[in-house]
């Protein structure tokens, strides 16, 4: 019974180390995304830290990437920012993968 207990561990510890790094990944595309909505703003440097931490926070709102999107795209319309959401969803696919590069490089 070890062997299929060892397995089941391995397994459990491989989840465990997926999800986090999924939410790792999340926390920091959210982040990169403050900064490129920040940049179109042309908000202050403390003002773009500010900003980038409330979109990080706005990803707790609700599962999914629909909530960061949505603040992403008013706030970005509401600065006069000529933006449409294609765009936005364009960003949130780049700074995935940026964000997941950034991660892999650092370990």
């Amino acid at each position: 019974m070890t062997t299929f207990d060892d397995r089941e561990r391995a397994f459990e510890t491989k989840f465990a180390r997926d999800e986090e790094m999924a939410f790792r990944v999340t926390a920091r595309r959210n982040r990169l995304l403050g900064q490129w909505a920040a940049a179109k703003m042309n908000l202050t440097p403390e003002e773009t830290d500010a900003y980038a931490k409330a979109v990080v926070q706005a990803d707790f709102e609700e599962s999914g990437d629909e909530d960061v999107i949505r603040k992403l795209f008013g706030d970005l319309t509401a600065a006069g920012v000529e933006i449409d959401d294609a765009a936005v969803r364009k960003a949130v696919e780049d700074m995935t993968v940026e964000a997941r590069r950034q991660l892999i490089e650092a370990q």
